[in-house]
């Protein structure tokens, strides 16, 4: 049932504009290939990531895509690329698949991989 709702959220963003699907894709790859233990399901609007627990989310926006990160504020910024002002969530605006290079997305994925794996 998962992947229905997933398919189904993934079919509407393509609809709507093809070149965020693709930037979703891309980024669903990613985070994917961090570990082979990673879920996804749909939840509050997106596609939420899980390994022991939940570590990001990828959310389609009418002008861009948002990587969300609900411990974000706990990660290191070494590049300045998250946003957000909240306690604990951050996020990385991408406008296209080549901010996912210029934003360092795989070295904050890898990161927040990590967090959330630890006690």
């Amino acid at each position: 049932m998962p992947a229905d709702r997933i398919s189904k959220l993934l079919e509407d963003i393509r609809l709507l504009d093809p070149e965020r699907f693709e930037l979703v894709q891309t980024l669903r790859k990613i985070v994917l290939g961090l570990d082979s233990t990673i879920s996804e399901e749909v939840k509050y609007g997106g596609i939420l990531f899980s390994a022991e627990k939940p570590f990001c989310g990828i959310f389609s926006y009418a002008k861009h895509v948002s990587l969300e990160f609900g411990a974000g504020a706990s990660l290191p910024d070494k590049f300045k690329v998250l946003e957000g002002e909240g306690k604990l969530r951050r996020h990385i605006k991408l406008l296209s698949a080549q901010d996912i290079a210029e934003k360092h997305v795989s070295e904050y994925l890898l990161l927040a991989l990590k967090a959330s794996s630890t006690p």
